[in-house]
């Protein structure tokens, strides 16, 4: 079965429409068809590698060595041994970190991470992190769940911006949900629906092409959004209950999440009208995920608000949130960057780590925010939000 042939089932079972959330995560997650699932190579640092995009940890080792430092200090402030990362990726993040935490722990003699868990949907990338990762051998392991009590450190980094959101349309005034359906009949043929305006492509000139469609909806975002104008924008129940699962395990330690995104008020601006839904295809950003399913990744920005909420209203409390930049340079980027060799691949190396930090870059638009249990978030401060802080903003 090709992913088209699945999204037309998933579509006829449907009535033929599909809530754009649905067909994001089969187009994403399907087993063995979807994007995730597929065996090319989906990070690197050029399309040249047959990547599509550049996560932190792939674009510069300073990220996860900077990073370690938080993972330290947390793990020591709330007496937890282990690391679980969700979403690790090509594994590059893991290796940096273990890496790291290795040269402290022989330079102490004493154990600082005893083992570090890796939650990931897709198996291509299990074995990929699997082989990056050999070297540690049983200290890293790989679970498709979460125990009943998990006691650590959480890592997440870009993990909650690919998670499947729904689409909220307001046009002539009125609020609705943006779905997909068969191109051309079924928004003529389908009571209750509204063609939308973008027509995507087929996967080839055998299945099925994808149109937007949209019906009438109770759901709005969390914000009013002043005025009458056409308004497209997400909305992020998935992410949400994300961390609410992750409350309910959670018993002592600290998460970090590391995402592009925005505070709720800044999210549903008046004029972010046309949301913040992408795609990335050999390092190239279009906003049509109806084309080319399958071979590109398809994300939205994170409200970090709407998070940040789910997380209290679950009995967690926010620890801090502040940009990439502002984050890593608490951590000690700078001394990290010292010891780098003055040769050119120390000075190659500085150059990409910058990329970190730079406003223009990743520095600005990535934020991190710490969420901890109660029983853990009391008498420390975590050293990344150290100065800089933006919960206020939240």
């Amino acid at each position: 079965m090709t992913l088209a042939q699945r999204l037309h089932g998933a579509l006829s079972a449907h009535g033929g429409w599909l809530p754009f959330d649905q067909f994001m995560a089969l187009a994403l997650y399907e087993p063995g068809l979807g994007y995730y699932a597929s065996p090319r190579a989906t990070f690197g640092r050029m399309p040249g590698t047959g990547s599509d995009f550049v996560t932190a940890p792939e674009l510069s080792e300073v990220f996860g060595q900077t990073l370690a430092r938080q993972v330290r200090q947390a793990l020591q402030a709330t007496g937890t041994h282990e690391v679980w990362e969700f979403g690790a990726g090509s594994g590059a993040l893991a290796l940096q970190i273990l890496q790291q935490v290795s040269e402290w722990e022989q330079a102490l003699g004493a154990e600082i991470v005893k083992k570090y868990t890796i939650v990931d949907l897709s198996g291509t990338l299990r074995q990929r992190q699997q082989t990056t990762l050999a070297q540690f051998g049983n200290r890293v392991q790989w679970v498709d769940r979460l125990p009943p009590a998990l006691h650590g450190v959480v890592l997440g980094n870009e993990v909650l911006d690919a998670m499947p959101v729904k689409l909220l349309a307001r046009h002539g005034g009125r609020w609705h949900e943006r779905g997909v359906a068969l191109h051309p009949n079924a928004p003529q043929t389908t009571p209750g629906l509204t063609p939308g305006p973008t027509v995507g492509d087929g996967d080839d000139s055998a299945s099925p092409a994808w149109v937007w469609a949209d019906r009438p909806t109770e759901l709005r975002p969390p914000l009013d959004v002043p005025g009458d104008h056409d308004y497209l924008t997400e909305v992020h129940p998935q992410a949400e209950a994300f961390v609410r699962t992750l409350a309910d395990h959670l018993v002592r330690g600290a998460a970090f999440l590391i995402d592009y995104g925005f505070p709720e008020a800044e999210y549903y601006h008046p004029q972010r009208a046309m949301g913040t839904l992408a795609c990335h295809h050999h390092h190239r950003v279009d906003d049509n995920p109806l084309v080319s399913v399958g071979e590109k990744d398809i994300t939205a920005h994170v409200n970090f608000t709407g998070v940040a909420l789910a997380a209290q209203e679950a009995g967690m409390q926010v620890l801090g949130y502040t940009s990439q930049a502002r984050f890593l340079i608490n951590c000690g980027m700078a001394e990290v960057l010292e010891a780098l060799p003055a040769d050119a691949l120390g000075l190659a190396a500085r150059s990409m780590a910058a990329k970190l930090i730079h406003e223009h870059e990743m520095g600005e638009l990535f934020k991190v925010l710490a969420l901890a249990p109660e029983a853990s978030a009391q008498a420390w401060l975590p050293m990344g939000f150290a100065a800089g802080d933006r919960t206020h903003t939240l």
